[in-house]
């Protein structure tokens, strides 16, 4: 392959050169393997979140970092408001608008929206690099590559990282990796350079993901096993130090942070073990300077006197509000069934609910197996930076089985792991398909040739299928952006169903600039963002409040729905649908925990109430009269008994729930349609004025 090249390549130069080539080629499939949305869609944002991630940057990018920082949305939360610089992580919004103005100062005419759409897939190829780093920390530089070339590809994190997924995700996990590796490194050398720069890149964790409380509690249950296994070290001691003191200053610049790191339970981790690493250090200075005898009784002396100074300080700084409770995701994390009983808003989102075998393969494909494979290797030879990933590992497989949005957590360390188990097994029998005549290594196995042949053929068959998989989970799983979706016909081409942005396209246009828009929360941050309306509530839940009056209005029947939509100011009313055209995610099979959560603060919402004295929820004749008479089931099925859907079906079949519906017939008193999409996706109602009022 060098003599092909037009230069002369020095022999010692070539390995450099020829890794630089390979890493360049895992930088570049990153990139393009996250671009199938853009190629079959267009270059859109996709989901729910984005959208305000994309509103937020347009409003840094033309109103600069001041107002950004000091902006007060009245657009949202209608008619709480709510101040945006002071309640998300501005990370991902400063880095799009840094390279945004970056390209702009180089002359490149660029969107805003496009440098959204494709900083996800930068960001990974990024992470590629840092991820190769981290491996060659962790064993050597083949570990590293084939490191980077899992996680280039792994769904695990492509399925938040691709093109138009323009979430906090897709630059913490960079950010994550890149506070490891530097932390990994510190501990390594003991060297306040590479400490720092943990520090540095902790901070920019901290700005892009809540997150990052996984670092902050990871890091000194590392350093607390470093201290009973027998481990310490001074380079420990400097890298820790370094990281907390300066690493939570720099965390506490960030105002939705604040003093959170000073006082929040979930940084009490870290704060405890600093301190015991202080006087574990100071315990070893004192062993060296006194005879046993004395140091013992100093020891047993300072241990009970400390122990009841912390622990009556902590309990009293507890009781005094000083030291924050845990927050209802973090108990969740301990407890999966903490959520489903004192916190529905939180159970009722699709990705917090605990993940199955089978989204651990499909996520992962085969470093399931290498996971546990990589896991052995490094156990075989302890070091300081294996302890790290070793606990690494282990903690986020358990988070991960809790949550299933956790697997984005766990695929880096299973690419780490997966990079440990195939580059140990080649290396390992490599060396068994060179020629017999080679003289052999003493104390090395003798293993057949035709063994390693039947091995490696075996990993590169297993690599190939990983590749196929990962290229299809990609193309078919992840790259369908949820504001456009499809749909196979029988003749093999795709149906588009465009309706959300035709939805909210009609609500610009169409609606008084000052109207309120009432909804369920998980398309508040798309109205406000698309159709540039004020929405009661959106994406981030802060009020549970608020939420439950407006899963209270949808609870309700339409006469009390009106009185709530009154009070709240509401001009029109928006609904999901998916009777016609089979979409399941609609709002009909999300109205439980609108129930659920209504119910949470008004008393009179029952769930039971909306079910068949059998306990089935049904929306056919035998249905719950208080669930066919609801304000969600009128607005969702409003001429919807008039409609043929399948053919040999009544009026009025639902493709999804699969019966007719029972209440068919209806009028309604205080709404009046409006608009509704072309496939009955979105429907969406004016309240009538009141004829009293004005």
């Amino acid at each position: 392959m060098f003599a092909l090249l037009p230069f002369h390549v020095p022999a010692k130069k070539r390995p450099i050169l020829l890794k630089a080539l390979i890493l360049s080629l895992i930088y570049i499939v990153a990139f393009v393997s996250r671009l199938f949305s853009i190629i079959r869609y267009e270059s859109v944002i996709h989901e729910f979140d984005p959208y305000f991630n994309f509103r937020t940057t347009k409003y840094l990018i033309e109103e600069g970092f001041y107002n950004f920082h000091n902006w007060f949305d009245t657009e949202s939360w209608y008619p709480l408001g709510r101040i945006i610089g002071g309640t998300i992580y501005p990370g991902l919004m400063v880095t799009a608008a840094m390279v945004y103005w970056v390209l702009r100062a180089f002359h490149f005419t660029v969107d805003i929206r496009n440098v959204c759409v494709l900083l996800a897939p930068w960001m990974a190829s990024n992470t590629t690099l840092i991820t190769y780093f981290l491996g060659k920390e962790i064993r050597d530089e083949a570990t590293g590559i084939v490191a980077a070339a899992f996680i280039a590809i792994v769904p695990g994190y492509i399925s938040r990282s691709v093109a138009g997924s323009y979430d906090n995700e897709g630059v913490a996990i960079f950010a994550l990796l890149f506070t490891f590796s530097m932390f990994i490194k510190g501990v390594k050398t003991g060297s306040l350079f590479w400490s720092c720069l943990a520090c540095l890149a902790y901070f920019y964790m901290v700005s892009a993901w809540g997150g990052y409380i996984f670092i902050i509690n990871l890091v000194p249950l590392y350093v607390f096993t470093m201290l009973v296994t027998g481990r310490y070290s001074h380079r420990l001691y400097v890298a820790y130090t370094t990281f907390y003191t300066l690493g939570t200053l720099l965390s506490m610049q960030i105002t939705f942070v604040g003093f959170q790191p000073v006082y929040s339970g979930e940084h009490v981790a870290a704060f405890l073990m600093f301190g015991l690493l202080q006087v574990y250090s100071f315990v070893l200075f004192l062993q060296s300077h006194l005879d046993p005898s004395s140091f013992r009784k100093l020891i047993i002396s300072v241990l009970l006197l400390g122990g009841g100074v912390v622990l009556v300080a902590a309990s009293a700084l507890s009781a005094a509000g000083y030291i924050a409770p845990w927050t209802g995701r973090f108990y969740t994390l301990l407890d999966p069934t903490y959520a489903k009983e004192h916190i529905p808003i939180i159970s009722s989102v699709s990705e917090h609910q605990p993940t199955t075998w089978g989204s651990f393969f499909f996520d992962l494909h085969f470093l399931t197996i290498l996971f546990p494979a990589g896991m052995y290797f490094l156990f075989q030879k302890l070091t300081d930076a294996n302890i790290f990933i070793i606990l690494y590992g282990m903690t986020s497989v358990y988070f991960a089985g809790v949550m299933v949005r956790l697997m984005l957590v766990v695929a880096p360390v299973a690419c780490v792991m997966g990079g440990v188990a195939i580059s140990t097994t080649l290396k390992s029998y490599m060396r068994h398909l060179k020629t017999a005549n080679k003289p052999k290594k003493q104390g090395a196995p003798e293993v057949p040739r035709e063994v390693a042949i039947v091995v490696v053929l075996g990993v590169l068959v297993m690599l190939i299928f990983y590749v196929y998989h990962c290229t299809w989970v990609t193309s078919e799983a992840y790259s369908s952006p949820s504001i456009v979706l499809s749909a196979k016909q029988g003749d093999g081409s795709r149906a588009i169903f465009d309706d959300f942005r035709e939805a909210y396209y009609w609500i610009r246009h169409n609606t008084p600039e000052d109207a309120k828009i009432m909804s369920w929360w998980d398309y508040g941050y798309q109205i406000t963002a698309m159709a540039n309306r004020t929405i009661l509530v959106d994406n981030n839940t802060w009020n549970n409040t608020h939420i439950a009056t407006v899963g209270r209005a949808f609870s309700s029947d339409e006469n009390t729905a009106y009185e709530i939509m009154k009070q709240l100011d509401v001009s029109y009313v928006l609904v999901w649908f998916g009777g016609l055209t089979g979409y399941a995610s609609d709002d009909i099979n999300k109205f439980l925990w609108m129930v659920r959560i209504a119910g949470g603060v008004f008393p009179e919402i029952k769930e039971p109430d909306y079910f068949t004295p059998n306990g089935e929820f049904r929306v056919d004749a035998a249905g719950s009269k208080v669930l066919l008479n609801s304000l969600m089931y009128k607005t969702s099925y409003y001429r919807f008994g008039e409609v043929m859907t399948d053919y040999g079906q009544p009026s009025g079949f639902d493709r999804v729930r699969g019966v007719e519906i029972g209440n068919k017939n209806f009028v309604l008193e205080h709404l009046e349609e409006s608009y509704t999409t072309e496939h009955w996706l979105c429907r969406i109602y004016k309240v009538k004025q009141d004829k009293n009022r004005g």
